[in-house]
């Protein structure tokens, strides 16, 4: 069975979609046109599950909502914003946030499940790109968070939530993007690390106090001076002020270096987590099997 079929779960017919063996294909096509073919059959499964299986994706979308409309209308009369303004308005970038960190579960969830199943062995053993099986998962969690992030700005435009910085959107969720791209590998190399899908389900823990102790909820400010300093240096809270600003919420950012420049540091630290982590994934994926 071929990369394409057992990406698609179909047998060993391709059928005309699919493209065609390398084998009978033209001389020109060289090394890179099949890492993207086989690529892309990795992210056509990825996306099949979620066709066929639509409870996922509602599963993972179903905390951030619930969040939104707990600390939103619950929480949120009692909630003190710096300066002043509509705490909604502060939440609701915090949430894209938080919806973007918490996806590196996912990641590692899908990815421990495939390794338990014998699915990457299986494709580790067709000739195809070694580099397609991790860039195919990056591509389709990619494609997944637009879809998470379009389902969550809608919610929020219900809410009466308006941003209110121009353009200036765009760049925000670029800046929201790039902090899931580069939380991708850090699910990935979890994914190849622990042992089963259960294990992978506790990465819950490590997840919840990373994203609480951060300005997505409170200002740092507002908490006492050493868990104030620690949410500040948390690389979500400088994705979530530099949103914010981008967003146009009227937030009075801190007095730390690090709050003073979050539009710098929402582009280095998801960086820096690339450069530490996909070199990690992509050996802990040439080790398997060995």
């Amino acid at each position: 069975m071929s990369a394409a079929d057992l990406a698609t779960g179909r047998g060993t017919d391709r059928g005309t979609d699919f493209l065609a063996d390398p084998a009978t294909e033209p001389a020109e096509h060289g090394r890179a046109y099949w890492a993207l073919a086989d690529c892309w059959n990795i992210v056509r499964r990825g996306l099949t599950h979620y066709r066929r299986q639509p409870v996922n994706i509602a599963w993972q979308l179903g905390f951030p909502i619930l969040s939104v409309l707990l600390y939103g209308y619950v929480f949120g009369s009692a909630m003190t914003v710096p300066g002043g303004g509509d705490y909604k308005d502060f939440l609701m970038p915090g949430m894209f946030v938080m919806t973007m960190a918490f996806g590196f579960i996912n990641t590692a969830t899908i990815v421990v499940h495939d390794a338990t199943k014998g699915v990457i062995d299986r494709f580790r053993s067709m000739p195809m790109a070694p580099s397609a099986v991790v860039a195919g998962r990056g591509v389709t969690d990619l494609v997944v968070a637009c879809a998470e992030l379009g389902i969550l700005v809608l919610t929020a435009l219900a809410m009466g939530w308006r941003p209110d910085g121009g353009w200036g959107f765009l760049a925000a969720f670029g800046l929201l993007l790039w902090l899931r791209f580069a939380l991708i590998w850090l699910g990935v190399w979890l994914g190849l690390l622990v042992p089963n899908p259960e294990a992978a389900g506790g990465l819950f823990a490590v997840a919840f106090p990373l994203t609480m102790i951060s300005s997505i909820f409170v200002a740092p400010q507002l908490m006492p001076d050493w868990l104030g300093w620690t949410a500040a240096w948390n690389p979500i809270s400088s994705t979530a002020a530099a949103t914010r600003e981008l967003f146009g919420t009227p937030v009075g950012g801190g007095d730390s270096w690090v709050e003073q420049h979050a539009l710098l540091m929402a582009g280095v630290w998801p960086l820096v987590l690339t450069a530490v982590f996909l070199p990690l994934a992509v050996r802990r994926f040439q080790r398997l099997s060995r």
